[in-house]
């Protein structure tokens, strides 16, 4: 008789991140975390990005103990300086006047949490995204095109963003999008979701 498998949860609010989680046919229950995400002092992106994944994590895990909890993060990285997300037009079409023409590396953070096993990992991907030399009637044509403004830096390549890209360098190919699969699929492995033996039929 097999060992019944923790609860798999979400602790995010972001429709990409529940997106992709669903690739993995494993069923999951979605709980938003409360978080304070402002930056600390001399906060590097990378450390942003790790220390908001776990907290995210551990604040739906000290609700649901015994649960498996996947927290997520994702910061641009302009030159050292954290970008989040935009939150209006105004700020996005700012973002990205300053990306265009650079290299910008998206910070994206994954953080796996069981209180009653005590599990706790956290795993980095750093994605370098090229911007063309974008116009500024670019930039607004694809902002009220795509409307990013829950996405960090203002990008959104799974849509039309693509079109604003010279290149994409990383090696996990879902982390620009919000959730690095390759990363998450281990680290709930070594939780002890058995992802191939839990899949919905």
């Amino acid at each position: 008789m097999s060992t019944p498998q923790p609860a798999l949860i979400l602790g995010s609010t972001s429709r990409y991140r529940r997106a992709l989680l669903e690739r993995l046919r494993v069923p999951f229950d979605v709980v938003s975390p409360e978080v304070d995400e402002t930056p600390l002092p001399c906060e590097t992106p990378q450390a942003l990005a790790c220390r908001l994944a776990l907290a995210k994590a551990n604040a739906v895990a000290a609700q649901h103990p015994n649960a498996v909890v996947i927290g997520s993060d994702q910061v641009a990285d302009l030159h050292g300086e954290p970008l989040g997300k935009p939150g209006n037009h105004e700020r996005a079409v700012l973002q990205l006047q300053r990306m265009r023409g650079q290299t910008v590396v998206f910070q994206t953070a994954v953080s796996v949490v069981c209180q009653a096993t005590r599990f706790e990992q956290t795993e980095l991907a750093q994605i370098k995204v090229r911007f063309r030399d974008l116009s500024d009637a670019e930039i607004e044509a694809y902002l009220r095109a795509e409307e990013p403004y829950d996405c960090a830096g203002s990008a959104k390549s799974e849509g039309l963003g693509i079109a604003l890209l010279d290149a994409i360098d990383n090696d996990d190919p879902t982390a620009l999008i919000g959730l690095p699969m390759i990363r998450t699929a281990r680290l709930l492995r070594a939780a002890g979701i058995d992802l191939l033996g839990a899949m919905k039929p």
